[in-house]
């Protein structure tokens, strides 16, 4: 069997049309850019922007987060190019298939675990942090935080046992995604549209108490005292990417989690009525208006409270307290806020739980996964055995690991993917570049090339024990791989590499 045997185009789009047993196209172009909204705006614009505000960037959170999107741009550009060639779900797993061979496949869609089913867990999660903040902290610490944290309050020492609000929150939304895509879609529509707004009336409301001190200096000095952290120990600005423009790029890394909402979009590619037309308008559609209000929102958010605030009291629910500790008499807002966060956060788990789902929905189509990730229910026609498996493994680490780990594993594996389909896009265009491209990505291969170097620069900022722990993980896949996927592979087994797309129906 040949490791880098490849997919035609021809068969990645007969494996989308088989009748019954696919799955249904019922998503427009307005549906998947509220989709990518929905998966974009959660828990990095109200939990990371703080985390990389406070221990990295500063004020300057806000040009951390205009390279992250300069990265995303790039990376959406090629995403855009592919969703519209190659409409299967799958995302960056069927592009690298169809272009890279099968075992790069494989470390993709393992890749891709890390962006959705983490993704999924850090967001639910900060659902829980955000959930106790609205219930007046009633549920005690113990039964909310990760057995990796602890804290001190008044002399005394709480350690965490288990996150179950995050359980909770993923089992719900687990049961609508069973029920149905367009289901979903629906809900999370209307969930968009209400934590939009309500970003929208914080900046309004938050712009006239902006204090110009908070932004100066803008980048934290490498100078900067240390801040005494909630569970007693120090965080000192000292070390490269704590201050000045290595904090910066570290702050990019940090909240590029907030931008992995546009390329779940690709995933529902096979649930898209048009594909080849609404596939690049919703991934890039969602990009463009998520950066806008990135970057207004952090702007006002470090200008409101003290960078050094995020790291002592509210790094977990950042809105929340910069609202009730800085702009008196908005208390409404910040219960309002709160709501709206809980809500966005739902809609965040929900696309990144469909998005997960469908990676694994197609490679067990190929037979690089058991066959049970590929079941699709008899009435809803959704993944529904995967959607239950995928909420245990997910709920694992929502409950036993704390935000930040979860996160830095989020941004990772993403920033992985997104280099995998810049290069994928090189090839594409080199082994067939008659192809009908229903979107072609501009500048190639410059446009590629500077994905690739900026999403490099943000996986070598990322902390050492994340990059370990991702190179663990991977290593873990090829084990799986080698034992399992490789003998079953349908494509693999057959022994023969497949035509490439060059004689691929041109219409």
């Amino acid at each position: 069997m040949k490791l880098f045997v490849k997919k035609s185009i021809q068969q990645l789009l007969a494996s989308a049309n088989e009748g019954e047993h696919t799955l249904k196209r019922t998503l427009g172009a307005g549906n998947l850019i509220a989709l990518g909204i929905g998966a974009i705006i959660g828990a990095g614009l109200f939990v990371r922007t703080a985390a990389a505000a406070g221990g990295n960037a500063g004020s300057a959170v806000t040009i951390s987060f205009i390279i992250a999107a300069i990265g995303c741009a790039f990376a959406g550009l090629c995403y855009a190019e592919f969703a519209s060639i190659i409409p299967i779900a799958g995302s960056a797993y069927t592009y690298a298939y169809a272009t890279m061979g099968e075992i790069i496949a494989w470390i993709i869609g393992w890749a891709l675990i890390l962006e959705y089913a983490l993704g999924a867990a850090t967001v639910s999660i900060s659902w829980s942090e955000y959930a106790n903040n609205l219930l007046g902290h009633r549920i005690p610490y113990e039964w909310c935080h990760s057995p990796m944290e602890s804290i001190i309050t008044n002399g005394v020492s709480h350690h965490g046992i288990i996150n179950l609000p995050a359980l909770l929150i993923l089992l719900l939304l687990s049961a609508l995604l069973i029920k149905g895509t367009q289901e979903s879609a629906t809900v999370n529509s209307v969930i968009v549209i209400l934590k939009v707004a309500i970003v929208l009336v914080f900046i309004a409301i938050g712009w006239q108490f902006i204090n110009p001190a908070n932004h100066t200096p803008y980048m934290i000095p490498a100078d900067a005292k240390p801040v005494k952290l909630p569970d007693g120990t120090m965080y000192s600005f000292s070390s490269f990417f704590t201050h000045g423009w290595g904090g910066v790029v570290r702050g990019a890394g940090i909240v590029f989690f907030a931008f992995i909402g546009f390329d779940a979009v690709s995933t529902a590619a096979q649930e898209a009525k048009n594909p080849k037309k609404d596939m690049p308008i919703g991934i890039l559609g969602s990009l463009v208006i998520c950066t806008i209000l990135y970057v207004v929102f952090s702007w006002v958010l470090t200008g409101v409270a003290p960078y050094t605030d995020f790291m002592k009291a509210g790094k977990e629910a950042s809105v929340a307290y910069a609202i009730s500790h800085y702009m008196a008499g908005y208390a409404w807002l910040s219960t309002l806020v709160t709501v709206a966060i809980l809500a966005g956060f739902s809609s965040v788990i929900l696309v990144m739980l469909l998005g997960q789902s469908r990676v694994f929905y197609t490679m067990s189509t190929d037979g690089l996964l058991p066959k049970v990730f590929s079941d699709l229910h008899p009435k809803f026609s959704t993944p529904y055995k995967s959607n239950i498996i995928l909420f245990i493994f997910v709920g694992l680490f929502a409950a036993f690991l704390p935000e930040s780990v979860a996160g830095d594993l989020t941004s990772i594996g993403t920033l992985f993917a997104f280099v995998v389909v810049c290069v994928g896009v090189m090839i594409l265009r080199k082994k067939d570049p008659n192809l009908v491209r229903p979107f072609k990505t501009p500048f190639v291969p410059l446009v590629p090339i500077l994905g690739i170097l900026i999403c490099a620069g943000m996986i070598i900022s990322l902390p050492g024990r994340t990059q370990l722990s991702a190179l663990a993980w991977m290593v873990f896949g090829l084990i799986i791989y080698f034992a399992y996927s490789r003998k079953n592979s349908k494509l693999g087994t057959a022994g023969d590499i497949l035509p490439t797309a060059t004689d691929f129906e041109k219409k």
